[in-house]
């Protein structure tokens, strides 16, 4: 093992979290989860889309922990409510469901409540076959009319829940955005199908996974935004007014007597404030938001480690590279880009 990662400094206070995130460290189950999207015609592609992104992103975490294959009841494209037409990897058959751990029903607002056999016998066999089973927008319905949803509870779109109470009087339908009971994965829209993938991937793999990956969807909102580390910890008034002077002064970083006048505190009351409530130094903390600062530029932008250096306050490449080896245990230049 590399001595420098034995020996890498540990993040204080509520930048701890932050970045235990982001090091990869390995889960207990590290075989890789075999996914499959069932697209219904006029399937939710935004629903679709927002499971199947969250995926992506959790490989970009971590390698090869999803693969992710489109299907269709044919070998004909399929229409997407939005007008897209989307050409699936390949027919749905049994001998596709052997290659799969979860097999995603993709519904719409205008998917057709209708049934094939064929489409029924398909999810039975799934589920005999150990498969988890999910559905989005009135993905439920299909596999409520298979009867693979009775003693469960789900969750559907509200224009589709009489449909699906009617053919499924055993079944808890709920008015939650999406449901997770067992090896059921359903979700009543878009927003519904991201928290139900971030979720359903906590139990798998852990809450540092899902919160890395809910950093990186949130961080592509603005670019450039802070990681406003205030919002995540519990810590009084005086001293959160202080890590936000911090997070607005990364550049060009304060003095500690500056951070003192502007909080009304003075140096040893500043002093005694971190080491009450972030169990570190002022000097240490500030330290740690600025390098986190820094590696969420790395790994996010296009931005040159010359230009993230100067964006988060460090005198020169040499200092840098010390400070970010010393808590990451590799060079700034060995970051991995996660810009999509």
């Amino acid at each position: 093992m590399d001595q420098t990662l034995i020996e890498r400094r540990q993040f204080s206070g509520g930048m701890k979290g932050k970045n235990l995130r982001y090091l990869n460290e390995q889960s207990a189950d590290t075989r890789m989860t075999r996914t499959g999207f069932l697209l219904l015609e006029h399937f939710s592609l935004p629903a679709f889309t927002q499971a199947l992104d969250t995926i992506i992103t959790a490989n970009l975490l971590r390698a090869e922990l999803f693969a992710s294959r489109t299907f269709g009841l044919s070998e004909a494209e399929v229409i997407s409510d939005l007008g897209l037409v989307i050409r699936p990897d390949a027919r749905i058959d049994l001998a596709a469901l052997d290659d799969l751990d979860l097999l995603v029903v993709c519904g719409g607002y205008r998917t057709e409540l209708k049934a094939t056999d064929e489409l029924t016998s398909l999810l039975r066999a799934a589920a005999e076959r150990g498969v988890s089973l999910a559905g989005l927008w009135n993905g439920a319905w299909f596999l409520g009319r298979a009867g693979l949803l009775d003693g469960y509870r789900c969750a559907i779109h509200p224009e589709h829940r009489p449909a699906l109470t009617e053919i499924a009087k055993s079944t808890q339908v709920s008015s939650e955005p999406y449901v997770i009971d067992r090896d059921r994965l359903t979700a009543s829209g878009p927003s519904g199908a991201f928290h139900m993938a971030l979720d359903w991937i906590k139990g798998l793999h852990g809450k540092a996974l899902v919160e890395g990956i809910e950093d990186i969807l949130a961080f592509e909102e603005s670019r450039y935004r802070r990681i406003k580390p205030d919002e995540n910890i519990c810590v009084s008034a005086p001293l959160r007014e202080v890590v936000k002077l911090m997070d607005a002064n990364l550049e060009e970083p304060l003095e500690l007597e500056q951070l003192a006048v502007y909080a009304g505190r003075s140096r040893r009351q500043l002093e005694r404030l971190f080491k009450e409530q972030l169990g570190t130094t002022p000097q240490r903390y500030y330290l740690e938001l600025r390098i986190t600062e820094a590696r969420r530029l790395l790994q996010h932008t296009e931005l040159s480690q010359v230009e993230v250096l100067v964006a988060c306050g460090f005198v020169s490449p040499s200092h840098f590279s010390k400070c970010y080896s010393s808590y990451f245990g590799y060079r700034p230049s060995k970051e991995k880009r996660l810009v999509k």
